[in-house]
């Protein structure tokens, strides 16, 4: 069972529309609306894979009732904190062509009462967990240093716990030792504190941050592939992909896919790149079933290609877009 932690969870409110013009009135060609938020679609995929999953968020409003009803939905078991702000609502433009124009709202303020009552909502659903997924950023409200108390009280606990984040939050919790962390290039490039232009870079970035108490580092580098540095080694891995049609929620597949294949390994690396590889060939924030997903498409490899330059350099000053 993966056990996710959203302290900003959202709707995601996607319009399709003709064409995009500024100043004008405009409608939509269609309209659906998703339960969101990072660790939200680690549940999605985790429970689209089959496997059991309990979503821990803060719900307010009526958009909490709907958050929670849309994760039933999902079959995904959904544990809402009460709090009093409402549950924010991202919005999502879509044009023809695919580009996407994202609009994400900033959410309500949790007050000291309400994040302890997100912790203890962790604590008590936790028992059953074989891995706990932080995710996203930190609502108002919340210090940086909440994800760091989280991970202290899951290890105290015995359970094992991957965190999904960035900026003051991540580094913050480098100290509790988690026991995976997810970054992008960008979030990689950023906690390092320098920019990344080939694969070596990320490398020995995210050996840096495992001498800074992170047990292993998964590493997206976007179509570049993915890079896992753990304890038993080093490893990358590559997959073919005939058509992008959405990036949404691909890193939170990917993480999906890794924590369900064990956590740990090139084996988990390989479910790792073939979630997101699937999930990218996916409309919208849709994600992979096991009908979806192509292993022979992924190819791991302990021969880190230290040259290969990245497709998009990673600067230092990344743009926090969750």
């Amino acid at each position: 069972m993966i056990l996710t932690v959203t302290p900003n969870p959202s709707l995601d409110r996607t319009y399709e529309l003709p064409v995009l013009v500024r100043g004008t009135v405009l409608r939509a060609t269609a309209d659906r609306v998703d339960p969101g938020g990072k660790g939200v679609n680690v549940s999605r995929a985790v429970a689209a894979a089959g496997h059991r999953t309990v979503a821990v968020a803060p719900m307010g409003g009526p958009e909490g009732a709907l958050l929670a009803r849309l994760l039933g939905e999902h079959g995904i078991e959904a544990a809402g904190v009460p709090v009093t702000g409402s549950t924010r609502i991202n919005i999502t433009l879509v044009e023809p062509d695919s580009t996407l124009t994202k609009i994400n709202a900033a959410g309500p303020e949790l007050s000291a009462a309400e994040a302890e009552d997100v912790l203890e909502a962790v604590r008590a659903r936790s028992a059953s967990a074989d891995w706990i997924a932080c995710c996203g950023s930190l609502p108002r409200g919340l210090a940086p240093q909440w994800y760091a108390e989280l991970v202290a009280r899951s290890h105290r606990a015995g359970t094992r716990i991957a965190l999904d984040t960035s900026g003051a939050a991540l580094t913050a919790a480098l100290r509790e030792g988690p026991d995976v962390i997810k970054p992008n290039a960008q979030e990689l490039a950023e906690a390092v504190g320098r920019p990344l232009a080939t694969v070596g870079d990320a490398l020995k970035a995210a050996e840096e941050l495992r001498e800074r108490g992170a047990r292993s580092v998964l590493a997206s580098l976007g179509g570049d592939g993915q890079l896992l540095v753990e304890a038993s080694g080093a490893y990358f891995a590559t997959a073919r992909v005939e058509t992008v049609r959405s990036n949404v929620g691909a890193g939170d597949a990917s993480l999906a896919g890794f924590l369900t294949a064990g956590g740990q390994g090139p084996e988990a690396l390989a479910s790792a790149v073939a979630h997101g590889a699937a999930a990218v060939q996916l409309a919208g924030s849709l994600m992979p079933t096991p009908a979806d997903l192509d292993r022979s498409a992924v190819v791991v490899s302990a021969d880190v290609p230290l040259d290969r330059p990245l497709t998009e350099p990673a600067p230092w000053a990344a743009v926090n877009t969750r």
